[in-house]
């Protein structure tokens, strides 16, 4: 009996140490993750500043001087040098974040968190991620070595990090999903540029514009998705000169839409990504100093998209924002010039239909049969076998809904057409951008970028401001790109590309600024086709009437407009349906609501309810209005914001202002007495289970750790106005990433803040310190070293040396 109870006392000790040491499910290996020596208790070092590390490949010395708010200042007597340091730092501070985004956007994630993942990782293969970063790679080979050099410079930085970390010094979420670091590579980088240029030029509704034509008829369709708003106040200023463009546009050719249809599309980017920037002309600053400002809208995530860092070697001299995983100053400055980007939001992915022959090995193009290139896609699932997806791809590009995947269509598919997988240069932009200095060498780093189409704002000590729209635009003929295109006709194909000097661009207007805001780049005369790809009209038109409001600007209004929560989608539809709709008939907890927002001003500050209101009786009115496009089993898109408000004032009697359940013909100020009953009632529940419905109670802005299942690693509650079409865009979990204001004295001098901070380690004081300030919009003075000597606002300085 005792050998039983031994045995037995010997099975179960085994079978707590295998689960402590097995992840199972969700749950982590709490052996492992407890383990005093190797486990989560490690991650409560503090980052170290100081002293010297040898670094594989160095050169020579690089010195990082560390100031208060953990900026690393970096100098490095050559660039190979320099980027080595950037790749080891950013990896030091970042390492996790750094390598979860290049594993999101391969299609990797089922690695590390297993078969959930799974569906994910097929649509990011199917888009073609991996085939771009691949694409983008071929191209450095045969066309510019030197910034492959960089980046494998990068690369071994990165690495020379990783080399040094025992198990015990991975960050946490290595050990929460029982995974260790791999190597990274100059592919990484690549796929770090194919994530953002999905997230910002990502896009498109083609396939959704097609049912909505099929169902409602052309007549509907032009009336509600308009190439062009009643108003329009364009990135370039209307009425510009544009006869200087000797390219035509490409002719239309005889080629009708093939009205099919498709039940469910892939998930699209956040259609809030965008971002404001500006500039002012000496003439119109206060000091006689031109100023820059850029703030990119993005998710708010903690690690943080942003990592700030000053980049200085003997022959130029940057600091800003750069990206995780990507070479250079991303929104930034250095002693001549300062930068920022917006989303030009152009359309630049088009699909088009193909038809296999019976094996599926050939497609139609042009009356014969052409050889597809078939990518096996090997996805590897956590405590599973790998699934094979057999990916077709033709010479528009990947073959993305197929009998496979989202489509039941035997011997056919649709295939997608997207700048972003023909490869180019694109670090090679910011690289010039970091060393340029004047408007001439700003032209020419824009040359090398392709996708994602951005605005890209410029300054300069000179006195020069800009804005070029700048990205690789296929010359479309007039329609092309709504709908779905048959792709054995050649004459869908992309004919040619707008040559870049003909892109849309503004140097010193008379207005004396320039901004973007996600608008509508040009009007009408644009000489080339411009589809109106749900581009933003509210921010902009706050923004420029700022900068007609008076003939001089200091920094302090530039902060001002950064932070403005003035609401003009609600100030220009609000009083139109207080006018319009019945009041008989409401309660009096009804009436008291209808009193509140009677009594707004239009600001969305956290301590107002009119935002809250608004936001609820706009939602159900807009969900009314549209609920003809609420179908399970067809992908649509209701109209825009700025058309449906335009419908419900100037065509409130159409035949879409009905309720689809009931049958009725309803207008739009029954609509707006439905709507608000709806609200109230809703209202009236939040009332009762959080007390008030106060904006920032209502909104809850929250910045969550990438793995939205870690609430102990995310910031919540936190209290900041704004909401979506507003210049402060901060809505729930989306908002204003990085703000930036650069006065361009010389040096410049520049603020800047960012909702996070520059640690990824949750348990270090540098991992969210600035979302307080950033939330009561406050900035931190930039500290722009001009040289390697230290000062009083250095904490450390650490030396890179070679290794022996």
């Amino acid at each position: 009996m005792k050998y039983a109870k031994l045995v037995l006392s010997f099975l179960l000790t085994i079978g707590i140490f295998y689960v402590l040491n097995t992840k199972l499910g969700a749950v982590p290996p709490i052996g492992k993750f407890l383990n005093p020596y190797a486990g989560i208790w490690q991650n409560e070092i503090d980052e170290s500043i100081t002293g010297e590390v040898s670094i594989p490949g160095l050169k020579d010395k690089v010195s990082v001087h560390y100031d208060a708010q953990l900026i690393p200042h970096v100098f490095a007597q050559n660039n190979h040098d320099l980027y080595k340091a950037q790749g080891y730092l950013t990896a030091k501070h970042r390492l996790w974040q750094l390598e979860f985004q290049t594993y999101a956007s391969a299609g990797r994630l089922s690695e590390i968190i297993g078969e959930g993942a799974l569906n994910y990782d097929r649509t990011e293969r199917r888009r073609g991620m991996g085939y771009g970063a691949d694409q983008a790679i071929s191209y450095m080979e045969k066309h510019d070595p030197e910034t492959l050099a960089f980046v494998q410079d990068y690369a071994d930085g990165v690495n020379a990090y990783i080399d040094q970390l025992d198990p015990k010094d991975y960050p946490v979420e290595y050990k929460l999903l029982d995974y260790q670091p791999e190597k990274w590579t100059p592919k990484k980088t690549a796929l770090l540029l194919m994530y953002m240029t999905k997230m910002l030029a990502g896009g498109d509704d083609d396939l959704e514009y097609t049912n909505v034509l099929r169902l409602f008829g052309k007549a509907n369709f032009d009336l509600l998705f308009p190439d062009f708003f009643d108003i329009n106040d364009p990135v370039i200023p209307n009425e510009t000169d544009w006869s200087f463009i000797d390219v035509p546009q490409t002719e239309l050719p005889e080629s009708l839409a093939l009205l099919d249809t498709i039940r469910e599309t892939i998930v699209k980017p956040n259609p809030d990504n965008g971002s404001n920037n500006w500039a002012i002309s000496g003439d119109k600053s206060a000091t006689g100093h031109p100023i820059l400002a850029n703030d990119p809208h993005l998710g708010l995530n903690l690690p943080a998209i942003w990592f700030v860092m000053q980049l200085s070697t003997p022959n130029h001299n940057a600091f800003g924002a750069t990206i995780p995983g990507a070479l250079s100053v991303i929104s930034g400055f250095n002693q001549h010039i300062a930068w920022g980007e917006t989303n030009a939001t152009r359309d630049v992915i088009d699909w088009y239909k193909v038809e296999f022959n019976d094996n599926r090995t050939k497609y139609k193009y042009d009356g014969k049969w052409k050889d597809l290139t078939i990518r096996i896609e090997d996805i590897k699932i956590k405590g599973k076998e790998n699934y094979k997806d057999t990916v077709l791809y033709t010479h528009h590009g990947p073959v993305v809904y197929d009998k496979n995947f989202k489509s039941d269509l035997e011997l056919a598919g649709y295939a997608m057409k997207w700048v972003g997988h023909e490869g180019g240069n694109n670090q090679k932009t910011f690289l010039e951008l970091n060393k340029a200095k004047n408007y001439d060498d700003y032209v020419n780093a824009l040359a090398y970028w392709n996708a994602p189409a951005q605005n890209f704002v410029f300054a300069s000590t000179d006195g020069d401001i800009a804005l070029w729209i700048q990205g690789k635009f296929p010359n479309k003929w007039e329609g092309q790109g709504k709908f779905l295109m048959d792709g054995s006709n050649p004459e869908n194909d992309w004919q040619s590309y707008i040559p870049q000097e003909f892109n849309a661009k503004v140097k010193n207007p008379k207005r004396g600024f320039v901004s973007s805001a996600n608008q509508h780049p040009v009007d009408e005369n644009y000489p080339f086709y411009v589809f109106n790809d749900g581009y933003e009209t509210y921010r902009n038109r706050v923004i420029n009437d700022f900068f007609t409001s008076k003939e001089k600007f200091n920094v302090e209004d530039f902060k001002n407009l950064h932070n403005n929560n003035y609401n003009l989608k609600a100030a220009e539809l609000v009083p139109y349906m207080l006018e319009h709709m019945s009041t008989t008939g409401l309660n009096n907890k009804e009436l008291d609501i209808l009193s509140e927002i009677k009594s707004w001003q239009f600001n969305n500050d956290i301590d107002e309810v009119g935002p809250s209101i608004w936001r609820q009786w706009y939602g159900k009115l807009y969900n009314m209005v549209w609920d003809e496009f609420d179908l399970e089993d067809t992908a649509l898109t209701p109209p825009y914001t700025y058309q449906t408000i335009y419908l419900l004032k100037n065509n409130g009697n159409h035949e879409l202002m009905d309720i689809v359940e009931t049958d009725k013909v309803e207008t739009a100020s029954d609509l707006f007495l439905l709507a608000f009953k709806k609200a109230a009632e809703r209202l009236l529940e939040i009332k009762e289970e959080q007390g008030d419905y106060k904006w920032a109670n209502y909104k809850g802005t929250y910045a969550g750790h990438l793995l939205q299942a870690l609430p102990a690693f995310s910031r919540f509650d936190i209290p900041i106005g704004g909401d979506r079409n507003i210049v402060n865009a901060t809505s729930e979990n989306h908002g204003p990433s990085w703000r930036m204001i650069v006065e361009m004295t010389s040096p410049p001098t520049a603020l800047g803040i960012y909702p996070g901070g520059q640690s990824g380690n949750p348990g270090s004081k540098y991992y969210d310190n600035f979302i307080d300030d950033w939330a009561a919009g406050k900035y931190h003075s930039l500290n722009f070293l001009q040289s390697d000597e230290a000062t009083d606002v250095i904490i450390g300085t650490q030396t890179l040396i070679p290794a022996k």
